[in-house]
């Protein structure tokens, strides 16, 4: 089963939604006014209508209302101005309460039913009576909400090391899981101030390349492995993926060479009783096979 639908962005950066166009001939940068679960919202088309299947669609599809007016529009920017004063007066009444939190940002529902303040704490923040004052000044819904420390980041945009603006406050809709490792393979420098984000997270980055890296490895073997060169028996000391170069510590003279994958054949990893754990393939004539050394993943 397939669903007719449009995709539909509520913020820049943010998270694309699908919504049934009914009978609406809608295009990408078309404004809309859609149903969502928090009420009526003020959304911008960035997919055309497309047949998607179910597994894709949140269940149940909201409709798209109607295409944005000039009303709409004047409604939209009375809304932000509403949520920089929202912004002010919350930052007065946490100083005022001697809160532990730091506000973000705010904002408001299309139709004015819910003012949501973003922040970020250490730990968790009773903030019942915060609360209770700013919903006796706005008469309206409050919801606090605490996000992390990227999703500060995104909110509040600003220049990584590259000099370029944030992926996640420009284009970047989710954030992927970034480990360490993915540092490791692509040889980059451990130091946390070289490898983390104004967030102070690992760069989100660092997972853009890694498959190509990945992929690029298994013509390699394992850093630590021994293998046999035109000069003899040696041990890798590093790999170079760019030049598809391999560094390699010769036994007998410890001179480090560097060699291309053809010239050399992979014999395995040394035990710590000295064996080595490669004897099958040099039972096999020394053919070009690899042994995992435990470090590299299933």
């Amino acid at each position: 089963m397939t669903y007719h639908v449009v995709g539909v962005r509520f913020k820049k950066a943010g998270k694309v939604y699908y919504f049934d166009p009914g009978d609406m001939e809608l295009g990408v940068d078309d404004d809309v006014i859609v149903e969502t679960a928090r009420g009526i919202e003020y959304g911008e088309v960035v997919t055309g209508t497309a047949d998607v299947p179910e597994e894709e669609v949140v269940a149940p599809l909201k409709k798209v209302l109607r295409k944005a007016t000039d009303e709409d529009r004047r409604q939209l920017r009375e809304n932000r101005d509403k949520e920089t004063r929202a912004y002010h007066i919350g930052l007065e009444k946490i100083t005022t309460h001697g809160l532990p939190m730091k506000l973000v940002g705010v904002e408001q529902t299309f139709d004015g039913n819910k003012i949501i303040f973003y922040f970020t704490a250490e730990g968790r923040i009773d903030f019942r009576d915060l609360v209770k004052d700013l919903a006796a000044v706005f008469r309206t819904r409050i919801e606090l909400r605490q996000i992390g420390v990227r999703d500060e980041a995104k909110m509040m945009g600003g220049l990584g090391c590259c000099g370029r603006e944030l992926c996640c406050s420009t284009w970047l809709a989710d954030f992927a899981s970034v480990s360490i490792r993915m540092a490791k393979d692509q040889n980059l420098s451990l130091n946390p101030t070289k490898i983390s984000g104004i967030c102070g997270r690992l760069m989100c980055c660092l997972k853009y390349e890694n498959d190509t890296y990945e992929l690029a490895r298994e013509e390699f073997p394992e850093v630590g492995s021994r293998v046999v060169t035109p000069q003899g028996e040696g041990k890798v000391i590093g790999i170079n993926i760019f030049k598809k170069t391999i560094s390699v510590e010769l036994k007998e003279s410890k001179a480090v060479q560097d060699y291309t994958v053809e010239e050399i054949v992979t014999k395995g990893t040394r035990g710590e009783n000295g064996s080595s754990s490669g004897s099958s393939d040099q039972a096999n004539g020394g053919k070009n096979s690899r042994t995992c050394c435990g470090s590299c993943k299933d």
